[in-house]
């Protein structure tokens, strides 16, 4: 998904011991469309490689209507699309078509330059709930070659405890490994749980955020509610407790070396690399998107 300049989200210090940072999500218009944004904040750029976050929906679209993302680029990121109802297609520069469903998962590495578009069916009244992220690549794989992989519902590891279900679905938690092809060590699990169980977040990485997806969760005596990520401090020991049915996602792993720059929908380490890619789209020299190489998205000067 493409991104553009937007309000920040808003961010709230938490005294509580385990939660360093309170996000709450704020409403952004792509064009008819309304997606909750999280990441980046003005207090916090990046959890572990994760550098964006968009919870898109849940959202109703009657015939005619829908998502319809224009061929865009993207450089030094990969991104990782999950849907928890509807369908997207994506097309890119590498050939690649391929909806994608709930349960699935989308994983497009950019490395040094890649196109891609995300359509939906206009034809018939549809409805699109999910999560889009971005994970900023280490200084190592800026440059590598573009790549995506396509992982169905059903190859992505599931691990259930008590009053809970949990989807890993990338990277590695609860005893499960991805398929998916992260690049550094990752965090990503789709947790459903039930009334008043509880879960602890994994140990292992440094980075731990949990996104409310619906529902609500309590924390170190606090309750909070959809559309909010806890942000938790390193070496803490945080659980969440479900305070109703809820959808929560766990995200994080190790920290990038080094700092990234973003600007509008590049990612790189290096000032100069995004000023490169921002003249080069420009210019066109960027690849097509083979069956969708009409309409393109231009950069937003001003």
């Amino acid at each position: 998904m493409s991104r553009y300049a937007d309000h920040e989200p808003a961010c709230v210090d938490s005294p509580a011991n385990a939660i360093e940072l309170v996000i709450d999500a704020r409403a952004r218009d792509l064009g008819g469309f309304s997606v909750r944004r999280v990441l980046p904040s003005v207090r916090r750029r990046l959890v572990g490689p994760f550098v964006f976050f968009d919870h898109m929906g849940p959202a109703r679209f009657a015939v005619g209507q829908g998502i319809s993302v224009r061929p865009h680029p993207h450089i030094g990121l990969a991104t990782l699309t999950y849907l928890f109802e509807g369908e997207i297609l994506h097309r890119d520069s590498l050939g690649s078509t391929q909806p994608i469903r709930p349960g699935d998962v989308n994983w497009m590495v950019a490395g040094r330059g890649i196109v891609h578009s995300e359509r939906g069916d206009l034809e018939h009244e549809t409805r699109l709930h999910g999560v889009q992220c971005w994970l900023a690549l280490p200084m190592a794989h800026e440059e590598d070659a573009p790549r995506f992989e396509h992982h169905p519902a059903a190859t992505i590891p599931v691990v259930t405890r008590e009053g809970a279900t949990l989807r890993v679905i990338a990277g590695e938690a609860y005893g499960a490994r991805s398929p998916v092809g992260v690049l550094s060590p990752t965090l990503y699990v789709h947790a459903e749980l039930d009334p008043g169980a509880t879960l602890p977040l994994p140990e292992e990485h440094a980075a731990r955020a949990a996104y409310v997806i619906d529902g609500s969760v309590g924390c170190e005596g606090q309750r909070f509610g959809e559309g909010t990520m806890l942000v938790f401090r390193a070496g803490a020991q945080p659980e969440l407790r479900a305070l109703s049915q809820s959808r929560v996602m766990l995200l994080g792993g190790a920290a990038l070396e080094g700092d990234r720059h973003i600007l509008w929908n590049f990612v790189s380490s290096s000032p100069e690399r995004i000023e490169r890619a921002k003249q080069d789209w420009k210019a066109g020299l960027f690849p097509k998107v083979p069956g969708d190489d009409i309409e393109f998205i231009p950069f937003p000067d001003g």
